[in-house]
Parts: structure tokens; sequence; C-alpha cells
């Protein structure tokens, strides 16, 4: 593969927390975060792959997913707090919205120094809202991107946008507000290859559950709980209605939740219903944590179906696995099946929710911490119709259509392939990371404000400890040309056993290296009486006179040195 500048590249905020569901536990965004990360491995045009963490940890499990992706590029690893060293990466990719903390992180090196591009996965959360209206009045530049996975998103971020800008432009008359990031829409991938069905897998998934070869399996892969997913009700109601069509032609529905439940009321709560709201389809639940129960789903369904009601979903990734599967599909019209459901593919179900001003109350509630998140998305649920009667006249028609569900299956796994594998989405992804590039390098040409370094110790985010703090004190550490002199410190414990009585490694953020306090102890213990002053000792140690000054801070404070006289 030709290697691209690295103006194409991005180095990857990495958390095992967004891209590891192996270990962190399977849900939508770490599902997405692996998915792509993988994608970005093995079809990133990129000379090298950069990992930007906090702690070597994390670089070591991005190194071993890329070894795991047969990568053969080199790999560098950043640490997060020492972003000097990013270039010449020019952007920055954070698996979240952009946020805040990162436009606060970047400052002190300049508005120009990088790029950030976020992506949206969950956005109706309190966190996210908030985090948007942040950004308004955090130094964000216009050469920052939220990658928005549907349409329906990109109009919701731009809705709390012009919201904030409304509350902005009232609060301070005439302030001028500076220019939006980038709000590109750019689905999210699969790998469609993953997905392909296997007869066999499927052939003794039906023979396990006692489906006959004329029944039709209807069937879904999600996260299995109506507070954060789906309400099963309605899609209950719509098969039992639509069961006779199917009986007048020999055979009958079969309804399997491939998922896992988030709380134990939920799996007798879903068989109940199902045994009580559709009583003529049998209800089958398989474990959506084994990979194999997965792929025999998706190869023993003659139909997907998947009827979000739920502020918490934003492009829905399980349809289009189910499409690279060749399954038609049956999803609710909501946000991002409007983009990835077509006609040709599956039948999206019309859905309604409260007109303005019949659910402010919750939102409300909610911002205030009165209702949890999940009591905001299952009241919100509650209030989301899913239209019954067209669920129903949408079972019936694939049900009794073979050869509908054929061609359907035919254009979902052709429409998956061209426009939601990674191969294809990968490089849209890179695209906007060259405009973002592009847009920095005509920044830095022209120079001027955007372009500072703000003061690090003057962020309003976080300010010096010593600006914010310097009331607390009886007064600042005295000026570093005093001289200090060694403590004759007896019998008590010496520098290193009180170090490691203090137990600093455990907190995992030592003030200093014992053995450097070591030897700057040694230069003050060296001048005897006389003592010796912060910059002298930096002078003689060739050390930045801040290490000196904090270690003999940490020395007075443990009485290892004081004042000579």
């Amino acid at each position: 593969m030709t290697k691209t500048p690295p103006d194409t590249n991005a180095a990857i905020w990495f958390a095992a927390d967004g891209f590891d569901p192996g270990t962190k536990g399977i849900n939508g965004r770490r599902v997405a975060g692996e998915s792509f990360l993988r994608g970005f491995f093995q079809h990133g045009n990129v000379a090298e792959f950069v990992s930007l963490a906090h702690g070597s940890g994390d670089h070591a499990t991005f190194a071993a997913m890329a070894s795991q992706a047969g990568v053969d590029q080199p790999l560098r690893a950043v640490m997060l707090h020492l972003l000097a060293q990013l270039a010449p990466t020019d952007v920055v990719f954070f698996p979240s919205p952009l946020n805040a903390r990162e436009c606060w992180r970047r400052a002190p090196h300049g508005g120009a120094a990088w790029a950030i591009s976020g992506i949206t996965h969950t956005t109706a959360t309190r966190a996210v809202m908030e985090a948007i209206f942040e950004i308004r009045s955090a130094p964000q530049m216009p050469w920052d991107a939220i990658i928005c996975t549907s349409a329906a998103v990109q109009s919701s971020m731009r809705s709390l946008m012009e919201l904030a800008e409304e509350h902005l432009a009232g609060r301070f008359p005439g302030a001028v507000l500076p220019t939006r990031p980038l709000l590109p829409v750019i689905p999210l991938g699969v790998h469609c290859a993953d997905h392909r069905p296997d007869p066999a897998m499927g052939k003794a998934l039906r023979d396990r559950l006692g489906i006959n070869p004329q029944d039709v399996v209807v069937s879904t892969i999600a996260r299995l709980t109506p507070d954060e997913k789906f309400d099963p009700f309605p899609l209950f109601i719509a098969l039992e209605a639509a069961a006779p069509a199917l009986a007048e032609k020999g055979g009958r529905f079969h309804l399997i939740f491939c998922g896992q439940f988030r709380d134990a009321i939920w799996p007798e709560a879903f068989a109940e219903a199902a045994r009580r709201l559709m009583p003529s389809v049998p209800y089958h639940h398989l474990d959506g944590g084994d990979a194999g129960e997965r792929k025999s789903t998706l190869s023993a369904s003659d139909i997907f179906v998947f009827p979000i009601d739920n502020l918490q979903e934003t492009f829905g990734l399980a349809p289009i696995e189910a499409m690279a599967a060749g399954l038609p599909v049956i999803v609710s019209d909501w946000d991002g099946m409007k983009d990835t459901v077509t006609p040709d593919v599956g039948i999206r179900v019309p859905t309604e929710m409260a007109r303005a001003g019949e659910a402010t109350h919750i939102s409300l509630r909610h911002q205030g911490g009165t209702d949890s998140y999940l009591q905001y998305l299952g009241q919100m649920s509650a209030l989301t119709r899913l239209h019954v009667g067209e669920l129903t006249a949408a079972l019936e028609r694939l049900a009794i259509d073979p050869e509908l569900r054929a061609r359907m299956g035919a254009a979902a796994k052709a429409r998956a392939e061209s426009l939601y594998d990674w191969r294809v989405v990968i490089p849209q992804m890179q695209a906007l990371w060259g405009e973002q590039a592009a847009m920095l390098a005509h920044a830095r040409s022209k120079g001027g404000a955007q372009v500072a370094k703000l003061d690090g110790a003057r962020l309003p985010t976080a300010p010096a400890p010593d600006l914010m703090f310097g009331a607390y004190p009886s007064a600042p550490a005295p000026n570093p040309r005093r001289h200090l002199r060694a403590v004759d410190i007896g019998a008590r414990p010496d520098l290193a056993q009180t170090f490691a009585l203090r137990r600093y490694a455990e907190s995992r953020r030592m003030i200093e290296d014992p053995a450097r306090l070591q030897a700057i102890l040694a230069y003050f213990t060296g001048n005897e009486a006389a003592g010796a002053t912060v910059d002298e000792v930096a002078a003689k140690m060739r050390l930045p006179r801040p290490v000196v000054a904090r270690a003999a801070l940490w020395l007075m404070k443990y009485h290892f040195l004081t004042e000579a006289s």
C-alpha cells in the first residue's frame, strides 16, 4: 500500500474503556471503538500508528491490538502529558464528542498545535450535553471536528450549539463567539466479512431450538434493557398480530433475542411478557456475549428487527451487521437508521415522540439530578411510539414472501459492503483529518491570536496552585536564593526509609524519584553549615531550577533541610 504523508493521519487518544469490550464489558461505544481501531489498523493509509495515553498500560494494550490486527507499520507512543512530542502528526482522534478538557489540554501549546477530531456515540447524557456547551466557551478552534454518525445526530449537535450560542449572546452582549467545529457526517463502519452467514451454524441453531424449515425466524442482537435500548412489548404485540398470516402458509414465527441483560429483573420480565403478549410465537434468548451465538443467530434468521425507541441509540450498528449477513431488516424510523435503511433493503416503521412542552419536566429533572440517566431514558422511551400497525404489516409482508426477503437481503449485503465496510469509511475519516491538517497549516502561516499559546499557569479551568491557593499558606516559599543546610537526623529513618514509609509509590504519582532526592540532598549536605541556594544546586547539578525547588520543599517538609543560620 502506498503511504500517504502524515497530514492524513491521526494519533489515537487511547483508553481501554473506549476500545476494549473484551475486558471492559460489551456496550455499543466499546464495540464500535474496537471495530474502528481494527478497521484503522487494516485500512489506514499511514506511515505509523500513534497512540496517546495516560500510562504505559494503555500503550501496551494498543500495541497488543495492533499486533493482533497484523500491523507491520511502526508504532509510536506519546504520553498525554508530553504532547509536544506529537509532531509531525497534526490531528488527535478522540473517541467521544469533542470536550472542553481536550481544548484546554492543547491551550498551553497554542490553538494550532494540533486539531481534535471527536466522534458521537450516545449523545443523550448530561455529560455530553454539558460538554457541547462548554466547548463554545473553551479554546475550541474552527479546525476541530465532531464526526456525526448520522444526519439526525448532526442536527442534534447543531441544536445544542445554537442553544449555547443563544445563551452566551444574551449573557455577554456583543461578545464574538468562536467559529463552530466542523460537523461532518461519517457513518460508523463494520467488518462485513465477519458477518457472512454460516449455513451449518444456522441449521444447527434452528435444530437446537426446534425451528422447522417453513418457520420464519425474527431476531435482534442488542443490549436487552428497555431503559437503554428498546421496549420489546410493541414487537411482541406485532408478532402475535402477524402470526395468523404466516400460519396460513403453514409456518410460524420464532423470535430470538441474542443479547445480554443489564439488570437481573429483565430476563424473567421479557420472558413473561413474551408468554402473555405473543402466545403463538416461541421466544428464545441467547447469550449475546458469545460470538458463536451471535454468528449463529444471524445465520439462522430470516428477518432482522431493531425496534429502537430510545434516545441512547444514535446510529444502529446491529442492522448494518445484519445487512452484511444478507438479511432484510425491519427497523424503527429513528436517528441513524433513517440514513442506513433504504426501501430496497428493509422497512422503517414510523415513530413519534412527545411534542414541544410535553416532556420539558423530564429533561429538567434529569439536568437537576432528581432523575438518573436511566430514568430519563426510560421515561422518554415510554413517550415514544413505534407504530404497531405498521410493524405488524412489515412482519406480515416479509414473512409470507421469501422472494422479497431474498431480494432485500441481497440488496442489504451490497449496501453494507459499498457504504459501511471500514475499507470505505476509513478513507472518509482520513480525508477529514487531511482537511483539518490543511486548515491548521493555513492558520499557522497567518499567525495571530488563534495560534497563540496560553499561559499554562493561568488556565481558568486549571490554574497553577500558587495562583489559585496563594492565600492558603503563611507565605509562598521564600526566595530561591536563601541558603538551606542539611539537618542532622540522628537515629530517625533516613530519606529512602522515610520515602518508603510514606508509601508514595502506591499513589502512582511520586513527587520525585527518591534517588534524585538523595542526590540533591547530598549537594546541600556537602556545604555543611553554610548551606547552598536552590539556584546554586541547580547550576551545579545542571537541573532545571523548578526541579530542585520542588525537591528542596519536600526535603524541608520531612526536615532533611532547614534554613542556614
